[in-house]
């Protein structure tokens, strides 16, 4: 069976899943702008066993999800103890980019004040997402240009995790994927400035990138030409290649947030990595 097509069947199988979580942890709603996705939710671990905080940004192809929607993902994040912030932005089937970059941006310096409003150390910050996200939090952490424009100070970062990231538009040939970044620019933008590749800059940034030979959706060779420019540039990078047998797009990407880390080695992975950091 094709890869795409094993993605396509993923859907009920990840929706019949999504039913069965049951909310354990209470999230805090907090706004950073007046549109209904400019928001995040703040995860407070039951006992904070780490002085990490992750922020998490959500896939969903730039148009679709909602930091509610993923739910479960900040809640396993907070249950392994460390505190967590998902959060959303405009979607590009009425906002067009750069208003996705913006609202992550305008996130991230609005969760940095929140943690500092609570005497929450801010010095080990810890940026991941899966998908649109991942496109997304790798702009964030290593465009200087975008850093420069948003006014954002990525000092306290110590590690970037991505899944799935569509990194390379040159690789984005898939229909699908194609449809999805035609409908996130107007017409005539130039793409190379949303480009996580064209943008990359040196810094101190470790990253991780989790990517799957059996997609679906996106091209390996999305996260190789990214990590390959990462070491040539001199940033520190690894390429995690998924092992597990739930190996499509939707699955590695969010599902495996659903399983436990002896469940799911590419979610041992992502814990493994953060706490090596």
């Amino acid at each position: 069976m094709k890869d795409s097509t094993r993605e396509n069947l993923s859907y009920f199988g990840l929706y019949k899943r999504l039913l069965t979580v049951k909310k354990e942890i209470p999230a805090q709603k907090v706004s950073f702008g007046s549109h209904k996705d400019q928001y995040y939710l703040y995860f407070e671990p039951e006992k904070v066993l780490s002085d990490k905080v992750i922020i998490w940004v959500h896939g969903g192809g730039w148009q679709s999800g909602t930091p509610k929607d993923f739910y479960y993902v900040g809640q396993a994040i907070a249950k392994a103890g460390y505190r967590c912030f998902s959060l959303g932005y405009r979607l590009s089937t009425r906002f067009k980019y750069p208003c996705q970059i913006e609202d992550v941006c305008a996130g991230y310096n609005s969760v940095i004040g929140f943690l500092k409003q609570k005497g929450v150390d801010v010095s080990k910050i810890v940026v991941a997402g899966p998908s649109a996200g991942a496109h997304l939090t790798s702009i964030l952490c290593y465009s200087k240009a975008d850093q420069d424009r948003y006014g954002v100070d990525i000092s306290n970062v110590i590690g970037f995790i991505g899944f799935g990231g569509p990194y390379s538009f040159e690789k984005c040939q898939d229909f699908a994927i194609r449809t999805l970044l035609n409908c996130l620019f107007t017409k005539g933008y130039d793409r190379k400035q949303a480009e996580p590749l064209n943008l990359m800059t040196r810094n101190n940034i470790p990253m991780l990138l989790i990517q799957s030979e059996h997609d679906g959706l996106l091209d390996f060779g999305n996260a190789e030409v990214f990590a390959k420019k990462a070491i040539e540039i001199g940033n520190k990078c690894e390429l995690y290649r998924v092992e597990d047998e739930k190996n499509t797009h939707s699955w590695y990407t969010a599902g495996c947030f659903f399983e436990t880390r002896a469940e799911n080695m590419c979610l041992d992975k992502f814990f493994s990595y953060i706490e090596k950091l």
